[in-house]
């Protein structure tokens, strides 16, 4: 199934344009990123401009995390590092509560958007697209990181394994999520030889939670969900283990990644890079939450090398990306 995933933007990511133009006109190689990005240095991600006047230097600081819940849950959840953040760059920081992944891209893209954590499966379209400079991702306090994809069912719906799906409704999160969407995707073609419309019903959900809770209620027989979410609505008694059970389980995945666009100021960026790897997690709203699931610490990493298995997946799917 040869899928494209195109990013639609509005009229202030048009209105930007001409910022782009600079980038286009210039000779410098880029790879599969957009035509107003360089990447001279061949990490996959857009330079840092050379010109210090195409530099953006915003207050307040727009931040984002991955609309995978419930938007108020994650306001309260990053406070304390948000309130961090402002006192290592002196500015102010507002959180930003994206109802989607297109919208948390596009925000980017027009300039809207400064700091962000976008899921594993929108990384390599905000990298593309908006000119995302991921640079950390959560991980335990030993230096574990990553999620699975499992595919869940509820007790008593005739779904013992994965080939029962057939026939039935399957419930994806939306085309841009990895575990959501693209990797059950390709696992169910590639090691089942099962296609969504032929074999199975596929369905959107939104998000993860709401695929989550569709099954624990009988609304959906089966849905592809990352399992990192689906710990955290167990912890905070959301749903109960009794209520799914997994009938399949991936290999390990990165999990969100965080960082920046590409143009803010190189000192801003800096700031905000020591920001992360010096926050406390001790007691933190950050780590009250995210200690659900294991986290408690951001590490470095790079998009290159962290993303690989991603966009290996993304080409199994036949996945392209346009930016409009």
């Amino acid at each position: 199934m040869k899928m494209e995933i195109r990013l639609v933007l509005g009229a202030s990511a048009i209105a930007l344009m001409a910022l782009g133009s600079a980038a286009s006109a210039q000779d410098c190689p880029r790879g599969d990123l957009d035509a107003r990005y360089c990447d001279r240095d061949g990490d996959l991600v857009a330079d840092i401009p050379e010109d210090p006047a195409q530099w953006i230097d915003p207050d307040p600081l727009i931040f984002a995390y991955t609309p995978v819940e419930d938007p108020a849950v994650y306001k309260t959840a990053w406070s304390d590092f948000l309130d961090y953040l402002k006192e290592k760059t002196g500015k102010e920081v507002v959180f930003f509560p994206v109802q989607s992944n297109a919208a948390q891209i596009e925000a980017m893209r027009s300039g809207r958007l400064h700091i962000s954590g976008f899921n594993t499966g929108s990384n390599p379209l905000a990298v593309n697209c908006a000119g995302f400079r991921p640079f950390t991702i959560m991980a335990s306090k030993d230096g574990h990181f990553g999620y699975e994809m499992e595919i869940i069912t509820y007790p008593g719906s005739g779904i013992e394994k994965v080939e029962d799906i057939k026939g039935k409704q399957l419930a994806f999160t939306s085309p841009t999520s990895n575990s959501g969407f693209k990797a059950p995707s390709a696992i169910l073609k590639a090691d089942y030889d099962m296609i969504p419309e032929r074999d199975f019903e596929p369905v959107f959900s939104g998000k993860h939670d709401n695929s989550i809770l569709g099954v624990a209620n009988h609304d959906y027989p089966a849905a592809s969900i990352a399992n990192s979410v689906m710990h955290r609505m167990i912890e905070r008694g959301v749903i109960t283990p009794d209520q799914v059970k997994s009938i399949y389980k991936s290999q390990t995945f990165p999990t969100t990644g965080f960082g920046v666009v590409y143009n803010l100021k190189p000192e801003l960026q800096e700031k905000i890079k020591e920001a992360f790897f010096t926050f406390d997690w001790e007691g933190s709203s950050l780590q009250k939450e995210f200690e659900k699931s294991g986290e408690g610490q951001f590490i470095p990493m790079n998009y290159k090398d962290f993303w690989e298995v991603i966009r290996k997946i993304d080409a199994a799917n036949g996945v392209s990306y346009t930016c409009q």
